[in-house]
């Protein structure tokens, strides 16, 4: 009879909220990477996946086909449907498998939840957030860690309304070359306000995401909150990526037909200080459309506009959901910083995916086609391809990926107008002026061990050292930016012409990661972690050479990474 009214309970829901988005599937690669690779071998029409988070309702279907045809076949297989189904219980329209046998009185009543109520006008979710991190780095002296507790909570109230949040308190020592990247923005990778911790080199950081997200009608859904986005189907985005904090925004979704278009409206902040006063704040508005051309063909289109007023006034022209961007900026006689582009992605045989990103900050064609290299020729270009159950070995998955972004890119001669946010890039995590090839290997020989390899070798150009001023009596000091800090001004460039990717101090990096994850129970891992790091340059002085190792625990919460 219980298992009758959840069956029956699963139909209602569906009925409600088959398109709706009443709450997404947090940002997290692991979870990302299954939902990926089975889009690939089913590509099911209605889950567009260039927008990231996607609506756990699509992905629960997902998981349902996936688990029809996984019946039989590799355990694994039936191992990850079972996890989609089970994380997304409430918008599953068949049995589940979720029941848990070991509960303690109303806790841990099914497999993924520490604590869950459900009825036909209200579900919630309650679940510890766990991380610690113990490591070694040569680099640095004594142990680096993470230390993370929190609390997440998500629902849905009358099939309409969803909403989320997420809390955590952060301690952590992080390895030399992450240091370096703090010392050199002010700035802890994925985070925004933060305070010295302890006597050596520690941070201290509170994390806080939240949104609500309500259904407006069969095809629409609007979102406000504070979260990240990210856009595209690599493992880097050109357009928007998810390495900067937080952000408060304002999400509109319509999917209807073959279309799915997504206006977002965001607040960033513009720098961070330590004093008590109210950062500069900045905005971003984008319009993202994409179209299925053919069932396993996809295609889209974005423009944003980065902008700042005056006492943090927004400009209420932007507001206008399907209008070209650009133009509205030119008729405001404004210097606001317009990008535009388009990805796309194309399934191959339920096997191959090939995907690809096309992002144009400023050009001129005949200073393209003269080739000599001027500054203002801003753009950035990805291609990629992922191998699913490569050369027939079942649950091996292959990923190549080639980025490149010209100097310059997402800089702007205004703080309030470049294209980052708390003194973090919005795309590529190491901002511009660089070429990179990514290799990725996973390998998930059981139902819980996931083996993930990762090779990263990038080509990019640095600020050299500030040099004495030979025009200054004073003695004063000339710092030249070469274009890939997002955070300088382009108005401190060097020259007018002859830039190439790597211009500066030319680097070659090679980051190497290898990691298997043990899935304890559901959402519950231990980690073990290897990174190598080699940088060498045309300047013996920006050499460098480390080895981090870690061993981690986590509990709903995705891996800490610093992939640069």
């Amino acid at each position: 009879m219980r298992k009758t009214y959840r069956l029956l309970l699963g139909l209602v829901l569906l009925s409600g909220s088959a398109v709706a988005q009443d709450a997404t599937v947090p940002l997290n690669p692991d979870v990302y990477r299954v939902i990926d690779r089975y889009h690939i071998k089913h590509n099911p029409e209605n889950l567009h996946t260039s927008f990231k988070p996607y609506g756990r309702a699509r992905v629960a279907a997902l998981g349902e086909e996936v688990r029809q045809d996984a019946q039989g076949g590799s355990a694994t297989d039936e191992y990850n449907a079972n996890y989609l189904i089970n994380d997304n219980w409430n918008y599953t329209r068949n049995s589940r498998l979720n029941e848990s046998q070991r509960s303690l009185g109303p806790f841990f009543q099914n497999k993924t939840d520490f604590y869950h109520y459900e009825s036909p006008e209200f579900t919630l979710r309650v679940n510890p957030v766990i991380g610690l991190q113990a490591g070694k780095d040569t680099d640095t002296d004594g142990l680096r860690y993470l230390n993370t507790r929190g609390l997440q909570v998500e629902g849905s109230i009358d099939e309409k309304l969803g909403f989320y949040t997420f809390l955590a308190d952060n301690q952590v020592k992080l390895p030399g070359y992450v240091n370096e990247r703090v010392s050199r923005d002010n700035i802890v990778p994925h985070e925004a306000y933060w305070k010295p911790f302890g006597s050596s080199g520690g941070y201290d950081f509170f994390s806080a995401r939240g949104y609500i997200n309500y259904t407006a009608t069969k095809h629409i859904s609007v979102m406000l909150g504070h979260d990240r986005h990210f856009i595209g189907n690599g493992f880097r985005s050109m357009i928007l990526s998810d390495y900067a904090a937080p952000y408060f925004f304002l999400k509109l979704q319509t999917q209807v037909w073959k279309l799915q278009y997504t206006n977002l409206y965001a607040e960033l902040t513009q720098d961070f200080k330590f004093a008590d006063q109210l950062y500069d704040k900045k905005y971003m508005t984008l319009h993202h459309l994409s179209v299925n051309i053919l069932p396993n063909l996809n295609v889209g289109l974005f423009e944003s506009i980065i902008f700042g007023r005056d006492h943090g006034r927004f400009e209420l022209q932007y507001l206008n959901p399907v209008i070209f961007y650009r133009s509205v900026e030119q008729g405001l006689g404004s210097e606001d910083n317009a990008l535009l582009g388009m990805d796309f992605k194309w399934n191959i045989a339920n096997r191959v995916q090939l995907y690809g990103q096309a992002v144009l900050d400023e050009f001129l064609i005949s200073e393209l086609r003269a080739g000599n290299g001027w500054w203002g020729n801003k753009f950035g270009l990805q291609g990629g391809a992922k191998y699913i159950d490569a050369f027939g070995v079942s649950n091996l998955d292959l990923q190549g990926e080639l980025n490149l972004a010209r100097p310059y890119t997402y800089q702007h001669e205004d703080a309030s107008k470049n294209y980052q946010h708390y003194l973090q890039p919005l795309a590529h995590p190491m901002g511009a002026n660089l070429a990179e090839a990514v290799a990725i290997v996973r390998y998930q020989p059981i139902p819980k061990l996931t083996i993930t390899a990762k090779a990263i070798a990038t080509r990019y150009g640095q600020d050299p050292d500030p040099i004495v001023d030979p025009f200054d009596p004073d003695g004063g000091t000339l710092a030249y930016n070469y274009g890939g800090n997002v955070l300088k001004p382009y108005t401190t460039r060097p020259r007018d012409y002859g830039f190439q990717i790597g211009e500066g101090v030319t680097t070659n990096q090679v980051y190497g990661e290898a990691t298997a994850s043990f899935q304890l129970r559901y959402n519950m891992f231990l980690d073990v972690t290897q990174v190598v790091r080699q940088a060498k340059a045309n300047d013996s002085r920006f050499d460098q050479k480390s080895a981090f190792s870690a061993v981690s625990f986590r509990w709903n919460l995705p891996q800490r990474t610093h992939e640069f």
